[in-house]
């Protein structure tokens, strides 16, 4: 199997843990089709330098950010799954961890959509 997709992957969530959301940003497409519960309802296109500031923003609020990945599942030739488990310290102290699935489509080397999944509680 082709693990060239999922090596696009891993690099991707060590630019995450890293906080190099520049270096993120540009491996996705100019502009990348997102599913997040974050972003509001349905697919919301976004460019290179809405994805630097959305994530620049959530790691001022949650400095410690990180993300560790369970499984890596990849699943034919464009789409990689990964199952992960994001956690940090909120600004009160208080720390939370959250399980995602993301489905990550993958064309010519850069990610083009990033469909995300978790419970997107409120308190």
């Amino acid at each position: 199997m082709d693990t060239k997709n999922a090596d696009i992957v891993n690099q991707y969530f060590e630019h995450f843990n890293n906080h190099d959301w520049e270096k993120m940003a540009e491996m996705y497409t100019e502009t990348a089709e997102f599913k997040d519960p974050s972003l509001g309802q349905g697919i919301v296109t976004q460019t290179r330098e809405q994805i630097v500031q959305k994530y620049s923003e959530l790691s001022e609020v949650f400095p410690n950010l990180n993300d560790k990945v369970l499984q890596v599942y990849p699943s034919g030739e464009k789409h990689v799954i990964v199952e992960f488990v994001s956690s940090g310290t909120a600004p009160d102290g208080s720390e939370f961890e959250l399980p995602i699935c993301t489905i990550f489509t993958i064309e010519n080397g850069k990610i083009m959509k990033d469909f995300t999944y978790y419970d997107n509680f409120e308190e």
